[in-house]
């Protein structure tokens, strides 16, 4: 692993020196870069994060889209309407359950969820560009422990 700084001279830098705040940095830079990167696909965070859930568990519906997005009903309905407006998603009915509306990737969305992921890969290599693919899959399994350990759902 990386070396080390020490706590005492992280704390002469007068810098926070707390995970939860380091992690909220990294998440405010992360969004930025993210946005500002997938804006020229006409894409936007929480629209490549709900293409990428798709793409992981298929076909779901408006409530299941809300809960792994981390986003109210509301908005996530929202957001669906505008997906399918771009032809990167299709709903359908349930065929056991009348009321419910499966939410499923099309192959223009499988298209443009191809192109954002080089955006997403670039900026994950700018982020961590030292670190080895096995140091990267630990720290990759260190992250969703933290998020299994702090959520109900896990990830």
């Amino acid at each position: 692993m990386p070396s080390k700084k020490p706590v005492a001279a992280a704390q002469a830098d007068n810098k926070p020196t707390g995970l939860a705040y380091i992690v909220g940095r990294l998440d405010h830079v992360l969004n930025k870069r993210l946005r500002d990167g997938l804006a020229p696909l006409g894409m936007t965070v929480p629209h490549y994060t709900a293409l990428s859930v798709f793409r992981v568990l298929g076909t779901l519906s408006n409530a299941q889209l809300a809960e792994r997005t981390m986003m109210s009903p509301q908005s996530a309905n929202e957001m669906v309407k505008a997906m399918e407006a771009k032809g990167w998603i299709a709903r359908t009915p349930d065929p056991d359950h009348g009321r419910i509306i499966r939410i499923s990737l099309t192959d223009d969305g499988v298209a443009v969820l191809g192109r954002c992921d080089e955006v997403v890969k670039q900026v994950e290599d700018t982020m961590f560009p030292d670190l080895a693919a096995d140091e990267r899959a630990w720290l990759h399994a260190q992250l969703r422990s933290a998020v299994k350990a702090l959520s109900l759902h896990g990830i």
